[in-house]
């Protein structure tokens, strides 16, 4: 039976279990061996990411052909308009290649843990959530797919992957299922 760790990642910390430059790893969090994660979050972003001790669940997790949708909650500068969804929904065209469609809505701000350093707040520049599923996992993706809209991504929580879901985990807590 395979093991499955869900862990809320905190900003910051990447997504990996050693780095020579020192910075905070996975293993600062999970003191468990032999497992690996089944994709990754930028150090930038935060939220759900998976580590598995079974290479085929892995791969089912992450390979694009599997059709795994990713769910993130994106803080954004600016106001995005309809319009600007409706490119989200149909792809866009990224210096990589184009994107699969994505899912993505406006959202109220949800009740999440304030992060450290806080996001930058500028009192003539408005601020939107959306929530954004995409079934790709590309470098940066859902971060240069706001920018190529012209809204920056402030903040960045992955809270589903596939059937996983982040729930109440809170940043640097995992819990471990059976598959």
């Amino acid at each position: 039976m395979a093991k499955l760790i869900l862990f809320n990642k905190p900003y910051g910390v990447l997504s990996q279990f050693t780095d020579k430059a020192q910075r905070p790893v996975l293993a600062d969090y999970i003191k468990m061996r032999q497992i690996y994660p089944a994709g990754r979050l930028d150090m930038d972003s935060e939220g759900l990411l998976l580590l598995t001790d079974d290479g085929a669940l892995a791969h089912r997790i992450t390979h694009p052909r599997k059709q795994t949708w990713k769910t993130y909650r994106v803080q954004v500068e600016g106001k995005p308009q309809q319009q600007d969804l409706a490119m989200l929904r149909g792809g866009l065209e990224l210096k990589d290649g184009p994107t699969l469609p994505a899912r993505a809505k406006i959202i109220p701000p949800p009740g999440v843990w304030p992060r450290q350093p806080p996001v930058r707040y500028r009192a003539n520049i408005p601020t939107s959530w959306l929530e954004i599923r995409i079934m790709e996992g590309r470098n940066r993706q859902v971060r240069r797919m706001t920018a190529a809209l012209g809204y920056p991504t402030l903040r960045l929580i992955r809270v589903a992957v596939g059937q996983w879901q982040l729930l109440d985990l809170q940043p640097g807590q995992w819990k471990e299922l059976r598959c």
